[in-house]
């Protein structure tokens, strides 16, 4: 009897471990189960069509961005001109000096009733006549209206109305490294509205001009890398929006790769005026003034922390006439800070001969105010 009951219990208890196992091997299976229904599997063909349409698509940008450029980059080059001092006297870059005998150079136009940008070494001086090539190929007489031979630029003037012209910049907010491009007609007119592409390399620069056995300095300079050649003087220098940021100017003969272009802000104000009242009077103080950067390699002994330092006065000018000195320094006019010669010259350039301006003067380590006049160049 004993027996019978523990061979019973042991069945019983054999068959609950059967009932248990079966039930966990249940719960696991549809807890695996449901893991592995909520996984994901990405295969690779997927994947690559992904990473392919990518790819397209950054390909498809740059040629985009690419043919943006190029189109204002032409638009510009239609606005270039070709300049000579010599009518119909050969336009061929095989005749021998014909870029120096010629005077060929370059300009670009400003406005749409033919004002036109260039240096004054290119067109000549205020009131010369020039030849102006517009890019159909037909020739004009041109009257320079302007220029300054101390920034080395001109304003030309030819009879033709509703021409294409270029925007102006502002050259004060460019920054080094950004792109440019430079256009113009290096050597001669068949290689004439040639582009060369490079970067800011500085700002602010000075490069010293030895002519007739008398130097000169001329400041507040672009350099860039973008190729200048022969030829080349006059034409703009342009950012990737397509507007003017300055007028190349000179080259270093000695060094590869380095080309200068006057900053456009000097002369956008009178570019204004001739586009708005068709004149200008320019109004003179009478003074050159030398950036306080450049003043260590002419006179070491000069110390100054900001203004700009007067190197030169005219005789019976505005301000020889009101006691400014050789050695002074212009820190404002009218409360403008200055820091550079080319600002004190594009603010100059917005007033009339007769108009009066407040100079702060630094002189024997105080400053002083000095109310001028300004006179008639």
């Amino acid at each position: 009897m004993y027996r019978y009951k523990k061979s019973k219990n042991i069945k019983l208890k054999n068959i609950i471990i059967i009932i248990a196992i079966t039930i966990l091997t249940s719960i696991l299976t549809i807890l695996l189960y449901r893991m592995y229904e909520g996984i994901n599997i990405y295969t690779y063909e997927p994947k690559a069509s992904t990473s392919a349409t990518r790819t397209i698509q950054t390909v498809d940008e740059v040629k985009d961005k690419s043919t943006q450029i190029a189109d204002i980059v032409e638009n510009v080059t239609s606005c270039v001109v070709g300049i000579s001092k010599i009518k119909n006297a050969g336009t061929t870059v095989f005749l021998k000096d014909g870029t120096s005998s010629l005077g060929l150079g370059t300009g670009v136009i400003v406005s749409e009733n033919g004002y036109i940008l260039s240096n004054e070494h290119v067109t000549g001086s205020k009131y010369s006549n020039c030849y102006i090539t517009i890019e159909n190929g037909k020739t004009y007489t041109g009257t320079v209206v302007w220029s300054d031979s101390v920034v080395d630029l001109s304003i030309t003037k030819i009879n033709v109305k509703n021409l294409p012209y270029a925007r102006l910049g502002d050259s004060e907010n460019v920054r080094v490294g950004e792109t440019v491009y430079a256009i113009g007609n290096p050597i001669g007119y068949e290689f004439q509205r040639t582009v060369t592409s490079g970067i800011i390399s500085a700002v602010n620069r000075t490069v010293r001009i030895d002519e007739n056995g008398a130097s000169t300095y001329m400041e507040d300079l672009i350099q860039t890398d973008a190729g200048i050649n022969p030829g080349n003087s006059g034409g703009p220098l342009i950012n990737p929006d397509g507007q003017i940021i300055g007028i190349n100017s000179v080259k270093i003969t000695t060094a590869e790769g380095i080309g200068f272009a006057v900053p456009i802000n000097i002369v956008k104000p009178i570019i204004e005026r001739y586009m708005k009242e068709e004149k200008f009077e320019e109004a003179s103080l009478g003074i050159f003034a030398y950036d306080k950067e450049i003043i260590p390699y002419i006179d070491e002994k000069i110390d100054i922390q900001k203004g700009i330092y007067i190197a030169q006065i005219s005789l019976d000018s505005p301000a020889a006439k009101t006691g400014l000195k050789i050695g002074d320094v212009i820190t404002k006019i009218d409360n403008l800070e200055l820091s550079k010669m080319c600002d004190l010259r594009s603010y100059i350039y917005t007033k009339s001969p007769g108009d009066e301006v407040t100079l702060n003067i630094y002189r024997n380590r105080r400053e002083i105010q000095i109310r001028v006049k300004l006179g008639t160049k």
